[in-house]
C-alpha cells in the first residue's frame, strides 16, 4: 500500500513540475504549451531532462530560465518537426487531381502551410504548383512558432540520403519530372532551387496564441493538432475556419479530422481517407 501511495505522490509531483515548466515558458517567453496533449508533452520534456543530464523537471525549468541555449533546445524538442517531402503521397496525388482544377479558376491564390517545420512541405507544394502552372499566381505563407526551424526551412538544404525516399514519394504523388531537376548536390547535402521560394513568405506564427492574418484558398496543417488537447484543437479549427475563404480547402494529417468539431457542418468532405475538406457554409 505504501508503495502505491509513493508512486501516486511521484506522479502528482511530476505533473506539478510539468505545469510549472510550461507556465514558466509562457510567462517568460510567450511560448504556450499548456494545452498540448499531456503524454507527448511529458515524453518530450523528460527527454530533455535526460539529455541535459539533470535529475528533475524543476532543474530543467531553472536551467531553461537562465540558459538561452537550453531554452532553444527545449523548444526544438517541443516543436513538431517530423515530416518529409510529399509525406503521404496519396494525399498529394488527391490534391493534384481534386483541388488543383478548382485553383485554376482563381485569379490569384493564397496558401497557408501552418506548422511548416523544416520546410519539406513548402518545397513539395511549390514544386506541385509549378508543374501545374499555378505557381506564378500563388503566394505561399509558411509559418511555424519556432524561429530557428524557420531559418532552416528558408535555406532549403536537406541531407542527400533523404532524396531516394523523397523521390519515391514525389513519383507516387503524381510527379512526372526528374525530381533531381529541382535540386543541386553540394558538399553539405542538396540545395533546392531558390526560384521555388520566390513566392513564399516565411513567418513566425503560433497557432496556440496568434490570430488570423489573411484569407486563404488553401490551408494545410498536417500532423500538428494530434499533439494538442481537444479544447486547443477546437480553437485552432476556429482559426482555420476564420482564415479560409468560402469554398476554400482544408487539408489535415492522416490521424486528424474535422469530425466532432464545432465546424464539422461547415465543410464537405473531398476525401475522407486523405483528410481533404471544402468549406461550403
Amino acid at each position: 500500500m505504501n508503495g502505491n501511495l509513493n508512486l501516486e505522490f511521484i506522479d502528482e509531483l511530476e505533473k506539478l513540475e510539468i505545469k510549472l515548466l510550461v507556465n514558466g515558458l509562457y510567462e517568460w517567453c510567450g511560448y504556450d504549451f499548456r494545452d498540448y496533449a499531456f503524454p507527448s508533452l511529458r515524453r518530450r520534456i523528460l527527454h530533455r531532462v535526460h539529455a541535459e543530464k539533470l535529475s528533475t523537471i524543476t532543474e530543467l525549468l531553472n536551467k531553461t530560465l537562465h540558459d538561452g541555449e537550453c531554452l532553444n533546445r527545449l523548444l526544438n524538442d517541443l516543436s513538431i518537426n517530423v515530416t518529409e517531402m510529399y509525406r503521404d503521397p496519396l494525399f498529394w496525388k488527391e490534391f493534384r487531381e481534386k483541388i488543383v482544377p478548382h485553383l485554376h479558376t482563381y485569379p490569384s491564390i493564397r496558401i497557408w502551410l501552418a506548422g511548416c517545420a523544416f520546410g519539406e512541405e513548402v518545397y513539395s507544394m511549390a514544386i506541385l504548383l509549378k508543374e501545374e502552372g499555378l505557381y506564378d499566381k500563388t503566394k505561399i505563407y509558411a509559418t511555424d512558432f519556432n524561429q530557428e526551424i524557420l531559418k532552416v526551412a528558408k535555406n532549403g538544404y536537406y541531407p542527400l540520403e533523404k532524396m531516394k525516399k523523397y523521390t519515391q514519394n514525389y513519383l507516387q504523388s503524381g510527379g512526372e519530372q526528374e525530381f533531381s531537376h529541382y535540386y543541386k548536390v553540394t558538399n553539405s547535402g542538396v540545395k533546392f532551387d531558390s526560384t521555388l521560394m520566390k513566392n513564399v513568405i516565411f513567418a513566425q506564427h503560433n497557432l496556440v496564441s496568434d490570430r488570423s492574418f489573411n484569407e486563404f484558398q488553401v490551408i494545410l496543417c498536417r500532423n500538428v493538432m494530434i499533439y494538442f488537447n481537444k479544447s486547443l484543437q477546437q480553437k485552432v479549427h476556429g482559426l482555420f475556419f476564420e482564415s479560409l475563404s468560402m469554398f476554400g480547402f482544408l487539408g489535415l494529417g492522416d490521424k486528424e479530422t474535422i469530425s466532432f468539431t464545432n465546424y464539422e457542418n461547415h465543410y464537405e468532405t473531398i476525401n475522407t481517407k486523405q483528410k481533404l475538406y471544402q468549406k461550403v457554409r
